[in-house]
């Protein structure tokens, strides 16, 4: 899975799956703009990009907004002269009940997750299509696929993702393009830690693997998918979930 001289874009790099990820190309021979929109998180992870002897830089971005992401991509050719990597992992939960869910909840979530996406893979692609080459990998997640109780938002911008993802990938393969999905089910982060004990223990009881993923989990599909050995895979959603969605 060796990425040696490719520059990858990650969006949400800051903290949590979107780091691992970053960290993992890095430790697999890429340069890394870490994009985030807590700058001091995104430094941190460049700083720790650096450590594993590849150039980095910190960018703080907030994805919902299309002219940042615009600036985002101008930034990375000025520097790098070039994007062969993006991906597109930055994502917010509002969650609760739809008869409880403020308009406002339900549209941050659509503005960061989906339309985040949109926004930077818009003008990330222009670049790649002159280069007649580029990987493209979005994060969506299970919800998108079998949906959860008390994420109507979250499901529907991750779906919302998937159908972006085929879409993409059937527009831009003739040019050298690949563009997929990962799915990531229930995850060992920060957000999960805070599950109180009883509910954690019946929810991998519903996982035939018995057990949460791990970030790490994520990242090695990622860095699959970027490299050599996924050239011929593109329009794809990749499922890690230990088997809770079959």
């Amino acid at each position: 899975m060796n990425v040696e001289g490719k520059i990858a874009v990650v969006t949400g790099a800051g903290q949590g799956i979107g780091r691992t990820i970053a960290l993992a190309l890095a430790e697999r021979g890429a340069d890394i703009v870490i994009a985030d929109v807590n700058g001091d998180l995104a430094t941190e992870a460049a700083h720790q990009v650096e450590a594993l002897g590849r150039s980095a830089h910190a960018k703080q971005v907030n994805v919902a907004r299309l002219p940042e992401c615009e600036d985002l991509m101008k930034t990375v050719i000025e520097r790098f002269g070039k994007i062969d990597i993006l991906v597109n992992n930055a994502g917010i939960t509002r969650d609760t009940v739809l008869l409880r869910m403020k308009e406002e909840q339900w549209d941050d979530v659509i503005s960061v997750n989906l339309k985040g996406t949109f926004n930077c893979t818009k003008t990330a692609i222009r670049y790649m299509f002159r280069q007649k080459s580029g990987r493209i990998i979005n994060i969506s997640s299970v919800t998108g696929s079998m949906g959860n109780a008390g994420q109507s938002n979250y499901s529907a911008s991750k779906a919302g993702v998937m159908g972006f993802t085929k879409a993409v990938a059937r527009e831009y393969a003739e040019y050298g393009i690949t563009v997929n999905a990962v799915a990531p089910g229930f995850i060992e982060t920060a957000m999960t830690d805070a599950i109180p004990q009883k509910e954690r223990d019946m929810l991998i009881a519903q996982i035939p693997a018995k057990r949460l993923g791990t970030p790490h989990d994520v990242a090695f599909m990622v860095c699959f998918l970027a490299s050599k050995y996924a050239e011929y895979i593109t329009g794809q959603v990749i499922h890690i979930n230990g088997g809770l969605y079959m």
